[in-house]
């Protein structure tokens, strides 16, 4: 007996100290891989000499292909119908659209690059990881990866804005961008964002047997990165980030919602004080001012832009106003071409004959380890206009119904485990009707992309992250195993 009981002791040992090794399946490292490759700091590629056409493929990409061929590799062997019907017309419609602008489109050659980007970002790499994530908790590890990448890029954008090199904003180095460059500067934030809405989430509506301290670290670290999303200067961001916030907080509970975001506040509030108070006060100041930020002038940068979120229709400031000139631009060339559009990548080749003569000759960027440079405007900064232009009405159908499809069928998902009866650990009450966190993680995450696309558009080294964030949106809304509570779990 004593024998028995020894080797029994043994094999529990041997079992848990072997888990580590265990804790990502192997199907899952290419995704988790994508995620932290982002950190990865980008090249000093030259602004002024990209042209639409140019093309930039980043370790992450490298990353996400890798894991859309392991996918593939895997479905093959399998031979079985790796998709359900909606899931695979859902997909299959944007590719439809894409083909379309690619063959109708005036430069068949450049949308074809296009064409291969599009079909990275909201087919193939969603996709893949439909079919890679088999249970709730391969979903958190891809979701975990995220909330690390966002905390290192966090360190790194507070750390450029304290010591006052970051990139260049209203001529001091302090605008946080992270690893991504001041060519790229919604990358960081971005991150950030997607981080902090993960947290949040999972302080609301944790995951069933996660510790105690889950929750508590949850609201810590979103505190945390509230911080450097502020230093990020980014309105889209900002913006984005309260709606898809507010969004989370309604769906889980209102009641529990508003105590976690006192608690948040309570967290925040005093770090982004301090911080804009004392940071860059090492960095130059702007030409003709002295003491650098720490005399002032980082309080005040982030008042005006504030501020100058609620002027942007009676006095826009320059990035504004041509953003509203891209906007006309797109609806212009659209006009030209209303059904299929003037083909990917199409939008800067054609932006000159519809544009006034108001626009900008470029962005100015500096700082963050690059000399100055003019980065050419060459997408209109609004992701809708951008395929209407480039895809005309077809494009634009199938796009954006596509998204839509996928908000709504995750929310529709999202609804019941809300309304369940308190359970098995279940402590009663409101703790019944918690929503699935992975839930609230996919419709926030969902909802700040397409909130922001109002905003921005894809391009940069961050792009794959849009790639990732609408593959975990598709795996929650259209996953079978979802249907099957004892799969899910595993």
């Amino acid at each position: 007996m004593p024998v028995r009981t020894a080797l029994s002791t043994a094999r529990r040992t041997t079992s848990r100290c072997a888990v580590p090794w265990r804790v990502v399946p192997w199907r899952v490292v290419p995704a988790v891989a994508t995620v932290l490759l982002l950190c990865v700091p980008a090249g000093r590629e030259d602004a002024s000499g990209a042209g639409a056409g140019a093309v930039h493929v980043t370790p992450a990409d490298l990353a996400s292909a890798a894991l859309v061929g392991c996918c593939a590799v895997s479905a093959l062997r399998r031979r079985d119908r790796p998709l359900t019907r909606r899931a695979a017309l859902l997909l299959a419609a944007p590719v439809v659209a894409f083909a379309v602008a690619t063959v109708t489109g005036y430069d068949p050659a450049t949308a074809l690059t296009g064409f291969v980007r599009y079909l990275q970002v909201f087919v193939l790499v969603p996709a893949a990881l439909l079919l890679v994530l088999r249970s709730r908790r391969d979903f958190w590890l891809v979701a975990g990866a995220l909330v690390l990448a966002a905390l290192v890029q966090g360190v790194v954008g507070l750390r450029q804005y304290l010591t006052g090199t970051g990139a260049s904003y209203a001529g001091v180095d302090i605008r946080a961008v992270g690893t991504f460059g001041p060519l790229d500067v919604m990358g960081m934030a971005a991150l950030v964002a997607h981080g902090l809405l993960v947290l949040l989430a999972v302080a609301l509506a944790p995951p069933p047997g996660a510790a105690r301290w889950l929750r508590p670290a949850a609201l810590v670290g979103a505190g945390f990165l509230v911080v450097p999303l502020v230093m990020s200067f980014s309105r889209g961001a900002w913006i984005a980030t309260v709606v898809a916030g507010v969004a989370v907080l309604l769906l889980a509970d209102a009641r529990r919602g508003l105590r976690a975001l006192g608690v948040l506040a309570a967290l925040a509030a005093p770090a982004v004080v301090a911080v804009v108070l004392v940071g860059g006060a090492g960095g130059p100041g702007p030409a003709g001012v002295g003491g650098g930020v720490g005399s002032g002038a980082g309080s005040g940068l982030v008042g005006e832009r504030l501020t100058s979120i609620t002027q942007v229709t009676d006095s826009p400031d320059k990035s504004v106003s041509d953003r509203y000139t891209m906007w006309a631009a797109a609806t212009g060339i659209w006009r030209d071409a209303p059904a299929t559009g003037v083909g990917l990548k199409g939008f800067a080749a054609h932006r000159d004959g519809h544009a006034s003569i108001a626009l900008s000759a470029g962005s100015d960027t500096a700082g963050a380890g690059l000399d100055f440079q003019r980065q050419p405007l060459l997408s209109p900064h609004n992701m809708y206009l951008l395929v209407l232009s480039e895809q005309g009405l077809v494009g634009a159908t199938a796009v954006v119904g596509t998204w839509a499809a996928l908000l709504l069928l995750g929310l529709r998902r999202l609804r019941p485990a809300g309304r369940e009866p308190a359970g098995e650990g279940a402590t009663g009450g409101a703790a019944g009707r918690r929503p699935d966190a992975c839930g609230l993680v996919a419709v926030g995450l969902l909802l700040w992309q397409l909130m922001d696309f109002a905003y921005a558009d894809i391009g940069g080294p961050s792009t794959t992250l849009t790639a990732v964030l609408l593959g975990l949106a598709t795996w929650w809304a259209l996953s079978p195993r979802l249907d099957d509570p004892a799969a899910a779990a595993r």
